[in-house]
């Protein structure tokens, strides 16, 4: 029998598509295995779902090979006898197969997909049933949520402040209706009692915080540098860096250099992050084409691009000036810089462990002395038995003769009964007049027995102090450079009196910069102060920007190297709170 088998499909604009193929065979395959004669590829149809063959030349015998059956003209069957000539509809899973006679009088087969246009849709049949039908479109919907969003935050805000009245001082009590939406975080630590009170930062509504308004309570803030010069350290701005300061310029919003440029507020209850390190570097990466006449060298990553370290010596123990001296050697020479502090002292004799000191420490033992360890002796002397530092461990105490040298430096120059007599420090005249009143005493040579006493006899080297000898010549034992002042100062002929050089100790040699010593206690003094081979108190024993780079690069730095950006070290303002800022950077950065 024959059989043609029409295949319909229908292009994207709907244009029906049929294509024919006859089949001259007494019995046809319908399944999803693809040697069947008609091939769903459906899941719902079974790889051999039916059969269709002739029955007596003129009808046709339906039969399924599986399990599911068919469906025909909506009724689910497992077998079905069809006259093509009356024609019926068969269903298999998601494909219809309609079956008639065509004209020349052959069986024909309609196969077509119910998946694509011909297939009925579902949302179309129950559109009546929802509520879509009574519903106003997206775009009014959308245009609808707009406005009630606007009403409510931004109308009913400014009307609820609007209609607020001030209070006796002017301030505005009550709080915005719907204020919160418009709050972008919590206000930092600083700043945090003032949550309930927004007017006394954003004075007036739809306007930047101004620079008067931080200043009201910030009086002490000094700005970094004459307006003058910040202006021409910034240089000119882009055409779209010009055109976003109009815009804020409308807005209230001062600048550039505006406090708020900087500190941004509303990011969470910690401490206000300090600058990034691009904001130093928007000025100071060319700093010297910009300002010719700075001293100042440029600089933009701690890593890469930053001179070396200038140190503010002193230059004149006599009038005790300073003047900053870089630490590189072709400005100091192979062995540093070096400073004119009035004293004659030896850090390597005093920190070497097989030398007469560490002898002498070993000696008086963990009894005798305290130093600024407040631990005595008993060891030979480290860095720590001379200076002690700060309480918040930042920096370092000045070293005190009465309590850091006493102990092994004796100033006994007599007993009288069970009373030690000693020489007043720092006051020379005091000084002189108790050398000449002193009787008959044991001399002041430097001979002594052990650390703490005063020498024992040596007529040959130091002589009797007595008021005979004459004044002169029992100072000039004592300022000689053995005598017991000579140890540690300069002696000096001043207005024709024994004087010593005035001595000048610097607790800080970079004030334009911050250095935490706490941070660093897991590492040794030695690693970067060479004092174990320093013979000359002249010496300036600081690190230079090549040894601090070992551990710190800059901002960006990957671990192990420590992220250092200009905020660590420096502050923008130059006032007190600059060691709280540096530190504030380093324990976020932690």
């Amino acid at each position: 029998m024959t059989f043609r088998l029409r295949q319909i499909d229908y292009t994207a604009d709907g244009r029906r598509i049929a294509r024919d193929r006859l089949v001259e065979r007494d019995t046809l395959t319908v399944g999803r295995a693809g040697e069947n004669d008609i091939h769903l590829p459906d899941l719902a149809v079974e790889p051999q779902h039916a059969s269709i063959e002739t029955a007596g030349g003129t009808r046709l015998i339906v039969r399924s090979a599986g399990t599911r059956g068919f469906v025909i003209d909506g009724k689910q069957v497992e077998q079905a006898s069809i006259d093509p000539a009356t024609g019926a509809e068969l269903r298999f899973g998601s494909t219809s197969i309609t079956v008639s006679r065509d004209s020349d009088g052959v069986v024909l087969l309609e196969i077509q997909s119910l998946t694509r246009q011909d297939k009925p849709d579902p949302a179309a049949d129950k559109a009546g049933f929802s509520l879509a039908s009574v519903m106003p479109g997206k775009r009014g919907i959308g245009w609808g949520l707009l406005i009630i969003i606007l009403l409510l935050f931004l109308a009913l805000p400014i009307a609820s402040h609007l209609s607020r009245a001030a209070g006796k001082h002017g301030d505005v009590p009550g709080n915005l209706i719907g204020d919160k939406a418009w709050n972008p975080g919590e206000l930092s630590l600083a700043h945090h009692v003032l949550s309930t009170h927004c007017e006394a930062c954003h004075v007036r509504p739809f306007e930047a915080v101004r620079n008067a308004t931080c200043m009201s309570c910030h009086k002490d803030i000094h700005d970094h540098a004459p307006a003058a010069r910040l202006a021409m350290a910034r240089g000119p701005a882009g055409p779209g860096t010009a055109a976003l300061q109009k815009i804020g310029h409308a807005f209230g919003k001062e600048g550039p250099g505006a406090c708020v440029d900087c500190h941004v507020e509303h990011e969470g209850m910690r401490a206000m992050d300090p600058p990034r390190q691009q904001f130093c570097a928007d000025c100071h990466n060319d700093l010297k084409t910009r300002l010719g006449d700075t001293p100042l060298g440029n600089a933009s990553d701690f890593g890469t691009a930053h001179p070396e370290f200038r140190a503010w010596v002193v230059t004149n123990a006599e009038t005790r000036a300073r003047a900053p001296v870089a630490l590189d050697a072709a400005s100091t020479g192979k062995n540093g810089p070096k400073e004119d502090n009035g004293l004659t002292f030896s850090h390597q004799m005093h920190l070497d462990r097989m030398g007469g000191v560490a002898k002498m420490a070993l000696t008086l033992g963990a009894s005798q002395g305290h130093g600024a360890t407040g631990q005595g002796y008993g060891h030979a002397l480290g860095c720590a038995d001379c200076h002690g530092s700060s309480a918040d461990g930042a920096r370092f105490e000045p070293v005190n003769m009465e309590h850091d040298c006493e102990a092994c430096h004796s100033l006994a120059y007599a007993r009288v009964g069970s009373t030690t007599l000693k020489l007043r420090h720092g006051d020379v005249p005091q000084m002189l007049a108790q050398l000449s009143m002193a009787g008959p005493v044991p001399a002041m040579g430097t001979s002594r027995a052990r650390p703490g006493d005063f020498a024992q006899g040596n007529h040959a080297s130091a002589g009797l102090y007595h008021a005979n000898f004459g004044l002169t010549g029992v100072a000039a034992r004592a300022m000689a450079p053995t005598g017991i002042c000579g140890e540690c100062h300069k002696s000096e002929i001043r207005g024709g009196r024994l004087a010593v050089r005035p001595v000048t100790l610097v607790l800080r040699y970079m004030p334009n910069g911050w250095f935490d010593h706490a941070a660093h206690r897991q590492t040794g003094c030695g690693e970067c102060h060479a004092a174990a081979a320093s013979q000359s108190s002249a010496d300036v024993l600081l690190p230079r920007v090549a040894e601090c780079r070992s551990c710190h690069m800059g901002e960006g730095a990957a671990k192990p190297k420590v992220p250092s950006s200009c905020a660590m070290c420096h502050a923008y303002h130059k006032t007190a709170l600059a060691p709280v800022s540096a530190r504030g950077m380093r324990r976020r950065e932690d």
